[in-house]
């Protein structure tokens, strides 16, 4: 009877995914949660109430670029001026748990193993790098890392398991400085830099959304960059000892473009997103799909209108994602070939869970939970 109740509970999860996919394409909808008095989009659009993105009070106007959904109830964020919130209702309500004495820190990725564990990483040059811990709901907190090298700056974390996690800075000494971690988040040391190609000159990690660093599985993790004339994606299959790197499809050539996010749902299929963060300059080419663990890229054919800084899989969907940005969330349907616009509002960063749990964060202190 157990078997025969998780295998009804499976099917339910993975037809409430095409459901959720379908129903974000409904033809002749209005678009929810955007900027008062914007146009509502021509474009196929998320039906409203229900599903779509249902704009939550946090009662604060700080910028969450930090994201960790842990389920449909459970989500933390992370963002300016130190700011931490948690919630445990859907969104209902959220409560603020922020760092004691962290006002002056930028808080740009969160990872949370449940609603009373989780790893903030905040950045910055030299000591305003620094990562840290809370197992009590964010009741307290401890600095389990504070950066000492004032050529280091720090950009996103991840984690492959509640033990083993890394976080990934810019290049020192030509090649991206790594930190590891095998206990959860409560010590962390420099990883030797051996195995890590050379950057190029002017490239460097953007720390716009907690997903420039992301693992699939128990070892491989993918690395985006920025900056210089290529745009690549780094992979490492024995977390982060060694790496490869491909060049990426998106735009380069300037410290404001290249990829900032990448999702993976598995070792394999990928999908990168970024652009020219800049509002005034366009980013034609905005996202790219990899069907090969990152290897080789191929440029998305009807990609994203604008730059987008966030990028997830839908919960139980082998080829349905969304991407977010300060112009709009985009949908795909076919892996990330095509994509079309189906809310206009204002989002940095976008998350998803198992149990058909998709959170997005941003500008103003906007955090949405999709509804469905």
């Amino acid at each position: 009877m157990k078997a025969m109740g998780n295998t009804r509970r499976l099917m339910a999860l993975v037809t409430g995914g095409a459901a959720l996919a379908a129903a974000l394409v409904a033809p002749g909808a209005h678009a929810a949660g955007g900027h008062g008095g914007e146009a509502a989009s021509t474009k196929p659009a998320v039906r409203g109430p229900l599903p779509g993105w249902k704009l939550t009070d946090t009662g604060t106007e700080s910028r969450f670029r930090g994201l960790a959904a842990v389920s449909r109830s459970t989500a933390w964020v992370a963002g300016s001026k130190g700011t931490v919130l948690r919630t445990g209702d859907g969104g209902r309500s959220w409560r603020d748990v922020s760092p004691p004495g962290a006002a002056e820190l930028e808080l740009r990725d969160i990872e949370a193993f449940d609603g009373k564990r989780a790893v903030a990483l905040a950045i910055g040059e030299g000591e305003a790098s620094r990562v840290l811990r809370t197992e009590d709901g964010g009741a307290t907190w401890t600095e389990s890392f504070r950066n000492t090298d004032p050529r280091a700056f720090f950009n996103c974390l991840t984690f492959f398991d509640s033990r083993h996690g890394l976080a990934a800075g810019d290049p020192v000494d030509g090649r991206f400085r790594l930190l590891s971690t095998a206990d959860g988040g409560r010590s962390w040391r420099v990883l030797p830099n051996a195995g890590m190609p050379a950057a190029l000159p002017g490239e460097a990690g953007f720390a716009a959304s907690g997903q420039c660093l992301v693992g699939s599985g128990p070892k491989d993790v993918w690395l985006t960059t920025g900056g210089a004339e290529t745009a690549r994606v780094l992979h490492s299959r024995d977390r982060g000892l060694t790496w490869t790197a491909s060049a990426s499809t998106l735009p380069a050539g300037d410290p404001a473009r290249g990829v900032f996010a990448v999702a993976f749902r598995d070792r394999g299929h990928g999908i990168a997103v970024g652009g020219d963060y800049r509002a005034d300059q366009p980013s034609p080419r905005a996202a790219a799909v990899t069907g090969d663990g990152g290897r080789t890229w191929r440029q998305a054919a009807t990609p994203p209108p604008a730059y987008r800084s966030g990028v997830a899989w839908l919960p139980h969907s082998r080829t349905a994602a969304l991407a977010v940005g300060p112009t709009g969330t985009d949908l795909t349907l076919d892996g990330g070939r095509t994509w079309r616009t189906v809310d206009p509002g204002s989002y940095d960063t976008v998350d998803c869970t198992p149990d058909l749990g998709c959170w997005a964060a941003g500008e103003k202190g906007r955090v949405a939970r999709l509804g469905f």
